[in-house]
Parts: C-alpha cells; sequence; structure tokens
C-alpha cells in the first residue's frame, strides 16, 4: 500500500482487508446443523423471518449480518479513499460486527430452539461458517486497531469485562424473574416482576430478612468504627515511638496474620460458648475488633509517609501525644482512615465462615451471608432461589454505594502505602 494517510499505520491495511472479507464469507458458508440440514446464516435468518415464535434474541443474528455486511462496505470505502475518519468509523462498525458474532456464541441455542429450527442444540452443532465469521471478526479487528493505532489491549480488557459483568447480570436477572425454580433453560426471564424483593420484607414472610439485614449493619457498622481506631491506633504507635520490645512485637503480629483464622474457629467458639455469649451478635463483634490489630500494616505505612517533624513541631508547642494523633496525623491520613473503614466494613458484611458455626441454628441472629447460604438448602432452593437472587441483589448496593463513593480516597489510602 503505497499511499500515506497522517494518523493511520497502513502498513496492516491490506491484513485488515482480509479479515473483513473472510469475516463476511462466514455470512455464506455453513453456519449450524439443524433439522433441514447445514443452513448459511442468511438462510438460518429467512426461516426465522416467517417464525411467529421465536426467541427475542433473535435481533443479535439479523444485527450479526448487518454490522458484517457494513463493516465490508466500510472496507471498500477505505480502499476507494482511505481517510483517518472514515477508518476510525470502520473500526466502530467492525468492534460491533464482533461482539455480536461472539454473542452468538452463547444465544444460538436458544435463538434456533426459540424459533422452532432445532431441538436440542449444542455449539458442537455450529459449522464452519460461524467459526469462520467469528475468529477472522476479532482478526480483522485486532489489524484495523493496528491501522488506527489503538491499543489492543482494549480487546482483552473488554472480554474480561463481559466475563466480570456476566455473573452480575445474571443474578440480576434472576433476582427480575417471575418463573419460579433453581434452574431454566434461558438466560434471560420470558416475564420480569418485583415480587421477589417484596417478598423478602413481607410480614408474613417465612424468611426474617429485615432482620437478618439490620443484624449485619449493626455488625458492619461496629467493626466499621472499632476495628478503624484499634487498626489506626496501633499503626500510630508503631509508626511514631519506639519502645522496647516494639520489633518483637511487630513480627509476632506478622507471624500470627500469616495463618488463616478459620483455624482457630473451634476454641474461639468453645470459648465464646464458655463465656455464655455464643449465638450472639455482641459476640461476633468480640471477635472482629480481637484480631484488628493484625491489620496494621497498610496505615503505618502511610503514616511513615508522614514527616516526622510535624509532630516534633507539635511537642514543642505543647501538644500531646493523643492531640497530635486526633488534630494532625488523622487529617492529613484522611484517605488511609477511608481505606480502613472501608475494608472492615466490607470484611463485616460479606462475612460467612465464622457467623455460620457462632449462629448456629439461631436464625435470629443470622447476617445476611449465613440466612442466604441458608436459602440454598436443597430442600429449600427450589422455592427460594429467585429469592435468594433478590436478597443478593439487596446487599450488593451498600457496598456499591460505598465503594463508588469512596473509590478515590480508597485508592489514594492505597498508593500512599505503598510510597511509605
Amino acid at each position: 500500500m503505497n499511499r500515506t494517510v497522517i494518523g493511520l499505520n497502513l502498513k496492516y491495511f491490506i491484513h485488515s482487508i482480509v479479515g473483513s472479507v473472510l469475516m463476511l464469507l462466514g455470512l455464506i458458508l455453513p453456519y449450524a446443523s439443524i433439522n433441514d440440514g447445514k443452513l448459511n446464516l442468511f438462510a438460518i435468518a429467512s426461516k426465522l423471518a416467517g417464525v411467529n415464535e421465536k426467541s427475542g434474541l433473535t435481533l443479535f443474528m439479523y444485527l450479526t449480518i448487518v454490522f458484517t455486511i457494513l463493516s465490508f462496505a466500510f472496507c471498500v470505502a477505505n480502499i476507494i479513499k482511505t481517510t483517518k475518519l472514515s477508518f476510525k468509523i470502520w473500526q466502530v462498525v467492525q468492534a460491533l460486527a464482533t461482539a455480536f458474532w461472539t454473542f452468538l456464541l452463547f444465544t444460538s441455542k436458544m435463538i434456533l430452539e426459540g424459533g422452532n429450527l432445532a431441538k436440542g442444540f449444542l455449539n458442537k452443532d455450529l459449522s464452519i461458517g460461524f467459526w469462520v465469521g467469528l475468529i477472522f471478526s476479532y482478526v480483522a479487528l485486532v489489524f484495523i486497531m493496528r491501522v488506527t493505532q489503538t491499543n489492543r489491549g482494549y480487546i482483552a480488557l473488554t472480554i474480561m469485562s463481559v466475563i466480570w459483568v456476566f455473573p452480575i447480570l445474571w443474578i440480576v436477572l434472576t433476582a427480575l424473574r417471575a418463573e419460579p425454580g433453581y434452574y431454566v433453560g434461558y438466560f434471560f426471564p420470558k416475564h420480569l416482576t418485583l415480587d421477589n424483593f417484596a417478598k423478602l420484607f413481607a410480614k408474613d414472610s417465612v424468611i426474617p430478612f429485615a432482620k437478618w439485614w439490620l443484624n449485619t449493619f449493626i455488625v458492619a457498622m461496629c467493626a466499621c468504627v472499632i476495628n478503624t481506631l484499634i487498626i489506626l491506633a496501633t499503626s500510630y504507635i508503631l509508626s511514631r515511638t519506639r519502645f522496647a520490645g516494639r520489633k518483637m512485637f511487630m513480627n509476632i503480629l506478622m507471624i500470627i496474620g500469616l495463618f488463616p483464622g478459620f483455624m482457630s474457629l473451634i476454641a474461639v467458639y468453645n470459648i465464646l460458648k464458655g463465656l455464655g455469649i455464643n449465638q450472639s451478635l455482641f459476640a461476633l463483634i468480640v471477635v472482629g475488633a480481637a484480631g484488628a490489630a493484625m491489620g496494621y500494616h497498610v496505615s503505618k505505612g502511610f503514616f511513615d509517609t508522614i514527616p516526622r517533624a510535624i509532630d516534633e513541631a507539635a511537642i514543642i508547642d505543647g501538644a500531646s501525644r493523643l492531640q497530635i494523633f486526633t488534630h494532625i496525623t488523622l487529617p492529613l491520613a484522611k484517605s488511609i482512615v477511608v481505606y480502613q473503614a472501608l475494608g472492615a466494613f466490607l470484611a463485616a458484611w460479606s462475612d460467612y465462615i465464622f457467623p455460620s458455626m457462632l449462629f448456629g441454628d439461631k436464625q435470629s441472629s443470622y447476617t445476611v451471608a449465613v440466612g442466604l447460604y441458608w436459602l440454598t438448602d436443597f430442600r429449600r432452593i427450589d422455592a427460594y432461589y429467585t429469592q435468594f437472587a433478590a436478597g443478593a441483589v439487596i446487599v450488593a448496593i451498600p457496598i456499591v454505594i460505598l465503594f463508588v463513593w469512596l473509590q478515590r480516597f480508597y485508592v489514594e489510602g492505597l498508593s500512599g502505602s505503598v510510597k511509605g
């Protein structure tokens, strides 16, 4: 390719043309083996157009054809006259074509079975046309991005994002699903409803979800306040003072922290039972606070970055250690305070292992993690699975709000500790 366009690397133009042409070829080659034999995408789309009852996902198949043809059209347009704008538009169209070819990998079964064109369809029944279209849609996209000098890492990031978002979307759709049952053979619900959320808080419900949520909130808030104060106080002392046994104390905390907490569950439970406070929220709060000091490492690293000269100047002015900590150090360390508070809240909010052992069969003390797991027992899962999904969505909302709201401070606190 002898032509030159500012902002484009036309070295890979031929490769992108080949990828686009072969992707278009995928529309003509056999797409899948169904009841009527091997048909290409055009033939299947034509048959689906005449079917009254079909999957709502059939639109994905039509859009795959449309964007594949559009991508080839922009390929031809760029061969005739190459401009940076037309190449950028081609890149967007190709990205959409690639997305819809990928969607077909997960929706072909529902599309073909929903249109009564196949029964018991599996991805192994997809023919050469689909795989040619899928593979070369990515090949074309990669080389188009090379031409426009766009980072190809966006492809990997997009795929990873879809993988991460897929379970979230699935649990949300399950929470909105009107059809009961643990397993259904489709992804998108046939009917949507908010009844699953309403049933969790209904007065006549056998599931005391409101009580579980309140228990979890109490434990999480106590952990957020008490554990954060213990960690910050421990970190400040270890960062700012020198005393006999300091190094040994830090080493002991580090060694103990190497062992997972559940190793001591039986011993801790027996101690709590001996004290007569097992199966109570108070016991859960006490146990969480007792081990909080072992999480001092991050905040100590942050405190180490604050100049000691500030403390020395405050001491000369007559300030005590407590006044320095509360009036000088903490205001300067707002990001690490938020980091520790958020971490303590999230840990208590999602904790399951110890509460499940501590509360036993006392449902009134359950946290949401234990309560929702109780719903997944084989005797209850089929009847309560959609309510379980609704509960999972409700539990996730406070965490999402907190993290989005405090994300900036969370990142600053972590990066500040790394610098120290």
